[in-house]
């Protein structure tokens, strides 16, 4: 094997590794995905994951399961959210019961 082959290998290795270390794009989802950047995406991923189910949720339910997959955000910022993606053509359902509201899935 001469010097030239050697240099050929040497230079496709380190291809190789630049790639993988400085390869900048974006994974296809998971909380990284720009569909689930913010508070609005990290309730989308909760949909996406069918968290709301059939059952309906409580604010405390939803800001507890936003901080476990590391949304950590006010209870402002999470509310502004929730009105967002609850309106009539939202993925969201908003149901009054008393002072308290529930989210549940649109069907």
């Amino acid at each position: 094997m001469g010097q030239k082959e050697i240099n050929k290998q040497i230079f496709r290795q380190l291809e190789r590794l630049e790639k993988a270390i400085f390869d900048n794009t974006k994974p296809k989802s998971g909380p990284n995905n720009d569909n689930f950047k913010g508070v609005a995406g990290g309730i989308r991923l909760l949909i996406s994951k069918k968290f709301f189910g059939i059952k309906k949720k409580t604010f405390a339910e939803i800001k507890k399961a936003l901080s476990n997959i590391g949304y950590h955000s006010s209870r402002q910022a999470i509310q502004a959210a929730l009105n967002q993606l609850a309106t009539t053509k939202g993925p969201l359902k908003k149901i009054k019961e008393g002072n308290k509201n529930s989210y549940a899935e649109r069907r």
